[in-house]
């Protein structure tokens, strides 16, 4: 027996779903690439540059395990869709940033709210191919993954050149309204289940924020204040490493102690 090749209504609500998350990707280094020219046009300190980036990264890093449970929670269809809305309207707020101060916060939105793009394209892959054609939409992601990175410092310097920094973030109003429109339409997925908010484990959650978001900060800081010669540095790296550490522990307990009430 020959397997049979996915049908159309399969391929089409993942080829949506791979858009959202190239967009997501390309977003990075597109302005990594061109944060000297970001940072002219808002009069920001060299210091403060580097915070466009950060901000970015850490609000992404703390969304991305979050969202395995906000898919069971609001379902894979309405997370994905607003996660593409939010990422849009960030966009759009970020290239009409008045300051350095207004960019960082609006960076920040654009990398919490659009974070959840890119771990649920992997796991939808599994729900729309079968067998085999799981190694080929696998396939198909990681070179997603691979190729956003690479042509965002060339497609970003171009777009600088061409037209100014304000485009790096308004190319992407249109795939970013197309995905918000397209999904509710084309992914039926799961259903959501509302009552997990009342079971979740809010101070675990908070602790894995800090923890990761601290620890973020430190690896894409640490570069450029010489580690933990820097008493920021050295201050985050504290917080990290226990925030985790407790996270881990809360984790485990709240794990075992319902393990054995359950029996």
């Amino acid at each position: 027996m020959t397997d049979t090749p996915a049908k159309p209504p399969s391929i089409l609500p993942f080829a949506v779903m791979c858009c959202g998350m190239f967009i997501a990707l390309l977003d990075i280094q597109i302005v990594a690439s061109s944060l000297q020219d970001i940072g002219g046009g808002l009069s920001a300190a060299q210091d403060e540059i580097s915070w466009v980036q950060t901000a970015y990264l850490i609000a992404e890093i703390i969304m991305i395990p979050l969202s395995g449970w906000l898919t069971r929670v609001f379902s894979t269809r309405w997370l994905f869709t607003a996660s593409a809305a939010g990422f849009t309207l960030s966009s759009m707020l970020c290239g009409l940033a008045w300051n350095i101060e207004s960019m960082i916060v609006f960076r920040a939105l654009q990398g919490l709210l659009g974070a959840s793009m890119i771990p649920t394209v992997f796991t939808s892959s599994f729900h729309y191919f079968q067998g085999p054609r799981r190694v080929y939409s696998a396939a198909v992601v990681g070179t997603i993954a691979s190729i956003a990175p690479t042509l965002g410092p060339v497609i970003g310097g171009w777009i600088t050149d061409s037209l100014n920094w304000h485009w790096l973030f308004y190319i992407n109003l249109l795939p970013g309204i197309a995905i918000t429109l397209l999904v509710p339409m084309l992914v039926r997925i799961d259903k959501p289940d509302i009552s997990l908010l009342r079971t979740a484990d809010f101070p675990g959650i908070a602790l894995m924020a800090l923890g990761l978001g601290t620890l973020e900060y430190v690896l894409e800081a640490g570069t450029r204040w010489n580690w933990f010669s820097d008493a920021k540095i050295r201050d985050c790296a504290w917080i990290a490493g226990v925030s985790l550490a407790l996270f881990v522990w809360r984790s485990l307990s709240v794990r075992i102690r319902w393990w054995i009430c359950g029996r």
